[in-house]
C-alpha cells in the first residue's frame, strides 16, 4: 500500500507557522512537541526524528504573498539537510524566474495555480522533472486559470490543495481527489489539506493517490512513526 507522506513547512518571517483552514493571516509561529522552537532547521531535525522522510515541502508564504521571501531559509534548509528532496512554493509565476530557479539548481520547484495568470508557464514547463504543479482549490472555487485543470498542462507531479482544508478537521476533499484522479494518466496526484490520520491515509492509498502532504497530523501526535511506514 505504498503512498508518499510528504511533511510541509510554511514559513513566514524566517519562522515555521501553523495553518488554520487555510486562513493565512492567521498562522502563528508553531508550537510543536516535535521542536523546541519554530527555528525552521529545529522543526524539520523533529521531523526527522518521526519518521525519515525523503521529501519536504515547504511554503514560503511571504513570497506567495509577496511581503517579502524566506530565500535564504530554504538555501539553509538545502545545506542543512542535503539528503532531502525540498518541493518549494514560493509564488514563481515567469519563465525567467523559473530559469533561474532550475540554472541555480535549487531543488524541486512548485508552480501554484494560485500564482498563475496563465497557464502558458507551467505548459512550457511541464516536461521538466524538478516541476509540480499545485492545483489550488479553496472551497468550490478554483484558484487560477481554469485551463491548468486540463492534464495536457500538468508535469509528471501534480498536486491537490484544498486550502480551506489546510489545518482543519474536515478531512481530504475525496470527491476532488477522484475526479482528478480519474483525469490523471501517467500522472501522480498528491493529496494536501485535511488529512487527519492513518484511516484518511489508507483511502487515499486505495484510490491510487501518488503521495499525500500533512503537517497538523504530524505535530499533534495522530500519525505515529509505525503508521507512517505501514505506507512506504
Amino acid at each position: 500500500m505504498g503512498l508518499e507522506i510528504i511533511p510541509v513547512i510554511d514559513l513566514r518571517c524566517r519562522l515555521v507557522v501553523r495553518a488554520v483552514m487555510g486562513r493565512r493571516e492567521l498562522y502563528r509561529p508553531i508550537e510543536t512537541p516535535l521542536s523546541g522552537s519554530a527555528n525552521p532547521e529545529d522543526v524539520v531535525r523533529g521531523l526527522m526524528t518521526l519518521y525519515p522522510f525523503k521529501t519536504i515541502y515547504v511554503a514560503d508564504l511571504d513570497a506567495i504573498e509577496g511581503t517579502g521571501d524566506n530565500t535564504r531559509v530554504v538555501e539553509k534548509l538545502r545545506e542543512r539537510f542535503a539528503h532531502l528532496d525540498i518541493w518549494t512554493d514560493n509564488g514563481v509565476a515567469t519563465d525567467d524566474a523559473i530559469h533561474a530557479w532550475l540554472d541555480e539548481d535549487r531543488g524541486t520547484l512548485v508552480l501554484g495555480s494560485e500564482s498563475q495568470a496563465t497557464g502558458a508557464v507551467a505548459r512550457g514547463f511541464k516536461d521538466n522533472p524538478r516541476l509540480v504543479l499545485s492545483l489550488d482549490f479553496r472551497g468550490g472555487a478554483f484558484q487560477g486559470p481554469t485551463e491548468l485543470l486540463d492534464p495536457t498542462y500538468w508535469p509528471d507531479r501534480v498536486i491537490a490543495m484544498s486550502l480551506a482544508r489546510i489545518g482543519g478537521a474536515a478531512g481530504p476533499d475525496f470527491e476532488r481527489l477522484g475526479e482528478l484522479r480519474g483525469l490523471a494518466r501517467r500522472h501522480g496526484i498528491y493529496a494536501a489539506g485535511g488529512v487527519r490520520g492513518r484511516e484518511d491515509l489508507a483511502r487515499l492509498a486505495e484510490m491510487g493517490v501518488k503521495g499525500a502532504l500533512v503537517a497538523t497530523a504530524l505535530h499533534d501526535g495522530r500519525l505515529a512513526g509505525h503508521e507512517i511506514a505501514q505506507f512506504a
